[in-house]
């Protein structure tokens, strides 16, 4: 749908929901839950990077004999530090070498974290459920499929990328940047499957949710691995934080009058970046944000809002093969973000009872 409409192409999300639904209604049902899924993740992404310096440290520090343990709060800051200064690229162009970096870390870390698993093996490893009531089982199912839906979501930002595509009637975007996704999903999966097939092989139900954390030796390749989750998430956070850059520089240019340049970037973009530390140094609690903000907002920018552009626009024969898939996606679609939404903020609770605020 990028190029749908001969001689323009929807370079944002929210504008092919305005073309859709109409200028007011598309603006007001794609672009709230875009910038929730933005923030959400980039506040992930703080608690992950986080989580990650902290592991690392505490595996060198416990090899080298350096003491000290350093509040997760103070990780959080230290991961968000570079990102002051990648916060001020002016594009995604000018995010390859981080992105291209961070898609190597990825894939690494996660073969590292697979074949540390399978060598460690499922000794004294509990496969049975982690809840011991059938509501909190229900519950961690329901959060678990938000989970799910935040590691396999991508239509979010997918126009926006599409649009640094070159394209010419010859050559339409839509060539490479469907090679593109196919290669993106294929690595996504291989990374996803054998990490969870191995995580859970090795240590059952009491895995972290990033199993990573759970893992310990070797201390030296497990170090290496929580760093590359560090490069990873660094090109991850900016990624998502790009089209948040060009919404709020827009409506202050726009709007409110500010002259653009340099101060302007420069303050908007630091209290983006500031703002979601904040947040994340506040509810660090990792796999309840992961399902919560799976639910509530990839589940319908990427699972059925298309769905329902796809037969507004194109109009497939009622009851055809193309109506009856679009169709069972937005009931899917409508259903898990209900009840992941619902499992997630469950869990996102269940942390904060136990949590002691900046810890």
């Amino acid at each position: 749908m990028h190029e749908m409409v001969p001689g323009k192409r929807f370079d944002r999300y929210h504008e092919l929901g305005q073309h859709v639904f109409g200028e007011r209604l598309g603006l007001w049902i794609i672009l709230p839950l875009q910038i929730i899924v933005m923030v959400g993740t980039d506040i992930v992404y703080m608690v992950t990077g986080g989580q990650s310096l902290r592991k690392f440290h505490d595996l060198v520090c416990r090899q080298g004999g350096c003491g000290g343990d350093i509040r997760l709060t103070f990780w959080i800051m230290i991961f968000a530090s570079p990102h002051f200064v990648l916060s001020q690229l002016p594009n995604f162009n000018s995010l390859s070498a981080v992105s291209g970096a961070a898609a190597v870390m990825s894939l690494a870390y996660s073969m590292i974290a697979f074949s540390t698993s399978v060598a460690k093996g499922g000794r004294a490893a509990d496969y049975g459920l982690r809840a011991t009531t059938a509501p909190g089982q229900a519950f961690g199912m329901l959060s678990a499929l938000g989970t799910v839906s935040f590691a396999y979501a991508a239509h979010n930002v997918v126009l926006e990328i599409q649009a640094t595509i070159p394209s010419t009637p010859e050559a339409p975007s839509k060539k490479p940047m469907w090679r593109g996704v196919v290669a993106a999903y294929a690595v996504v999966a291989l990374c996803y499957f054998s990490v969870a097939f191995a995580g859970y092989y090795a240590f059952g139900s009491s895995v972290d949710p990033n199993v990573l954390i759970t893992l310990d030796r070797p201390r030296w390749l497990i170090a290496a691995a929580n760093l590359m989750v560090v490069v990873h998430v660094i090109g991850g956070y900016q990624v998502f934080a790009m089209p948040m850059f060009d919404m709020i520089e827009t409506v202050l240019v726009k709007r409110h009058g500010f002259a653009p340049g340099f101060w302007l970037r420069f303050v908007s973009r630091s209290a983006y970046v500031a703002a979601t530390m904040f947040v994340g140094l506040t509810f660090p609690f990792f796999d309840g944000l992961l399902g919560f903000f799976g639910g509530f907002g990839f589940a319908p920018t990427t699972y059925f809002i298309p769905c329902i552009m796809w037969l507004v626009v194109r109009k497939p024969k009622k009851y055809g093969l193309s109506w009856f898939i679009n169709i069972i996606c937005i009931v899917i679609g409508v259903l898990l973000t209900l009840i992941a939404s619902i499992g997630g903020l469950r869990q996102i609770i269940l942390d904060a009872k136990s949590y002691k605020l900046y810890s």
